[in-house]
């Protein structure tokens, strides 16, 4: 491909800078075709929910408290990025559910839950066959607002690898 030019993709034209330096412009274009980024997916991880289905089915729950939830997961290579480690998607959608189940243990059945914000902070890699457990708590629970902390621990050594934070609305269902 020449420098300045453009190529068609998927969502429009594609633009390469003439100031990259050729053999950058290689190994970039290499990396994403290396990792499959031009690749369709399968059918079948096109379905609704798919991803949900996946990490529902690698999590194992350890304990159940009023505020306080424990899962256990094993980096399995369905959940791993390009490097063999957790993927960093992988880690938000757990915060996302964890937080879910354990806001569910304080806020009532005829409140729905909406999401306000979500962070994560990537502090270390679990690497693949890993065994990870994930501890979530109630930093605050009010009427209208919950607040969910999440920490990310190696089993075997108890070292923080990533943490999450999710605030949710809580909002009562309305009747019609």
């Amino acid at each position: 491909m020449e420098k300045g030019s453009g190529r068609r993709g998927a969502d429009g034209e594609v633009t390469i800078s003439g100031q990259i330096p050729e053999a950058h412009l290689s190994r970039t274009l290499g990396f994403f075709q290396n990792i499959g980024v031009t690749a369709d997916l399968p059918p079948n991880c096109q379905e609704k929910d798919f991803y949900s289905h996946l990490i529902r089915g690698i999590l194992q729950v350890q304990r159940v408290e009023r505020g306080h939830l424990t899962c256990l997961f094993c980096v399995v290579p369905a959940v791993a990025n390009y490097y063999g480690g957790l993927h960093g998607g992988a880690v938000a959608i757990i915060v996302e559910l964890v937080s879910i189940a354990c806001a569910r243990t304080v806020v009532a059945e005829d409140k729905e839950l909406f999401l306000g914000e979500l962070s994560m902070s990537y502090l270390s890699a679990a690497p693949a066959k890993a065994e990870v457990v994930v501890d979530a708590s109630v930093v605050r629970s009010g009427r209208n607002v919950t607040v969910i902390a999440v920490e990310f621990k190696m089993k075997k050594t108890s070292k923080l690898i990533y943490t999450g934070r999710a605030t949710f609305y809580n909002m009562p269902i309305a009747k019609l």
